[in-house]
């Protein structure tokens, strides 16, 4: 019974240590210097933070099976262009028969924000989607996904 209760207490802990793992990524970020001028298309960035010992697949993985990051930008009036995605990492491991591009550390996501000359509003909200598969050299977890508010002042 001990030795039963003892397994069933090491599974749960893995459990949760491996939840711990997958929630540590961070997602911050900014438009400009926080001001935006009507008119002019102000550079925004999106930074995931990954802790050592993960990666994340990078938005093109090279690998059928591995889920690409993807940063998508929404925001009511404004105009958002494509998402600009750093080069990746091709790593190799040990569950893959050809390397996997993969980011690492703190990758950038960057995109421009337009705010029309006939903007009546006094700031911008830009809503952002970080959606990200978490691994490490042996196994990968579920897909997330971070939400973040990027705002600016309109001058």
């Amino acid at each position: 019974m001990k030795k039963l209760i003892l397994s069933t207490a090491i599974v749960f802990g893995l459990f949760a240590i491996s939840a711990v793992a997958v929630s540590a990524q961070s997602v911050s970020g900014r438009i400009g210097n926080g001001t935006i001028k009507r008119g002019v298309p102000t550079r925004a960035t999106v930074t995931l933070s990954i802790p050592g010992g993960l990666h994340v697949n990078s938005n093109r993985p090279g690998s059928e099976y591995s889920i690409p990051t993807t940063v998508r930008a929404t925001s009511a009036g404004v105009r958002i262009s494509a998402v600009s995605y750093p080069r990746g990492k091709r790593k190799s491991f040990s569950f893959s028969q050809t390397p996997i591009n993969i980011y690492e550390g703190s990758p950038t996501f960057t995109f421009n924000v337009t705010v029309p000359q006939s903007y009546k509003k006094y700031s911008v909200v830009v809503n952002v989607a970080v959606r990200y598969q978490a691994c490490t050299d042996e196994v990968c977890y579920a897909p997330k996904t971070k939400n973040i508010r990027l705002t600016a002042s309109v001058l």
